[in-house]
């Protein structure tokens, strides 16, 4: 191979990996990573300059650079130690890789491709998930399913997560099917995937955003008298799954207990909805002293461990509250930059190519932020890669225009 191709195969190789991240993200994290250098290297060996500036200067990158860019100068202050730094910027780095996945999903037919390698995926997923529950695969090897909880590869929240956007995924290409034949395929996978996340495997955050999603298609989709009916069925469906036993009723039993029981005086034992509000309700503190420079990115293990000194609290590295965490580490900058990404991300939504994209653009949005509200969802690997990857594909289709 020539020096003078090199550019025209580095280019395909890192659209080919980008493309490969939407099948690997729900599975895989050592894939994730190997890919992610792969796009990395490629961007970087390629030419094209031009269209690469053009995708830095999309608006939605503009904001997720913004915000990494203040993570990245947040290691400047603080008293966390530089591997904490260090290791916390590196999660939040997938921001950083938007407009690359801007650039390489430029053309329609490549975001095409990668919306179905993340169908594929999902699909494979909610096949072996099926198969766990009814016993035809055996729990073990690789795989973290059993009967009870069959999850495949990715912890509980990560799954139904990731579910409860490819059930919103299924039906939207149902809506958008020409063929009354692939009409009925999608709308059934949409159906099983909604009752794998709220029938058979636990996850309060992916139960939110389901019935947040759920919302969002009933709002945009349905004429005004249709909706009435809609929201008056969704709320019954939604008591029917509360009051039926099942992995929903149970969860549902265990944090009404669990609220009803924490008191901010009273260190939390073994309750997943008291730690929360136990760490919520700290992180506060912690943001109340420093509002403005937070404690330095990567600095809260360090500043949650001093706040509780000398009490029974159980120490954290998250606050399980992606809007907290950021406020506490570079202040109320960082927070309202996180805001403005998201309410860039809606308002652009519009300006997309297709209808699907749109569509699928805000239910990202939904998704994450009223997942953030409950996880440090930019932290953590699958959900912030996830989240990034996705943005960087949908918005690379963005018009020009104001946003």
């Amino acid at each position: 191979m020539s020096l003078t191709a090199l550019p025209r195969h580095a280019d395909r190789a890192g659209r080919w990996a980008a493309i490969a991240l939407g099948a690997s993200i729900p599975v895989s994290v050592a894939l994730d990573n190997l890919l992610l250098l792969v796009v990395l290297a490629c961007w970087i060996l390629g030419r094209h300059w031009a269209e690469k500036r053009i995708a830095a200067r999309n608006a939605v990158a503009v904001c997720a650079l913004l915000l990494f860019g203040l993570l990245a100068l947040g290691t400047l202050w603080g008293n966390q130690s530089l591997a904490d730094a260090r290791t916390y910027l590196l999660k939040y780095l997938d921001l950083a890789f938007i407009p690359l996945f801007a650039y390489f999903f430029r053309e329609a037919g490549t975001r095409r491709i990668g919306l179905w390698a993340l169908s594929g995926s999902l699909m494979v997923t909610l096949l072996l998930s099926y198969m766990f529950k009814f016993g035809v695969l055996d729990p073990g090897g690789i795989f973290e399913g059993t009967a009870s909880s069959p999850i495949v590869l990715k912890y509980r929240n990560t799954h139904n997560l990731l579910m409860a956007y490819g059930a919103f995924f299924f039906v939207l290409n149902a809506l958008n099917a020409k063929a009354v034949m692939d009409r009925w395929i999608w709308s059934v996978l949409a159906l099983l995937t909604a009752i794998n996340v709220t029938m058979m495997v636990e996850g309060a955050t992916g139960y939110v955003v389901l019935g947040l999603l759920v919302l969002l298609l009933i709002l945009n989709k349905l004429p005004k008298r249709i909706s009435i009916m809609a929201l008056v069925i969704l709320c019954a469906l939604s008591a029917t799954l509360v009051i039926v036993p099942g992995p929903l009723s149970q969860r549902v039993i265990v944090l009404t207990h669990e609220i009803r029981n924490w008191s901010p005086e009273t260190p939390t034992r073994n309750s997943s909805a008291g730690f929360r509000l136990e760490f919520y309700s700290n992180t506060l503190r912690i943001i109340a002293d420093r509002p403005l420079t937070g404690v330095g990115t990567g600095g809260f293990p360090d500043a949650y461990a001093e706040r509780i000194r000398g009490t029974a609290m159980v120490a954290t590295r998250n606050p399980h509250n992606e809007y907290l965490h950021i406020a506490a580490q570079i202040g109320l900058i960082g927070l309202a930059t996180m805001l403005a990404l998201f309410a860039v991300q809606w308002r652009t939504a519009s300006r997309l190519p297709t209808r699907l994209e749109t569509d699928l653009a805000r239910g990202l949005v939904v998704t994450i932020a009223a997942g953030c509200l409950f996880n440090s969802f930019l932290l953590d690997h699958a959900e912030g890669l996830f989240f990034a990857w996705m943005t960087g594909l949908l918005y690379a289709g963005l018009k020009s225009g104001k946003s």
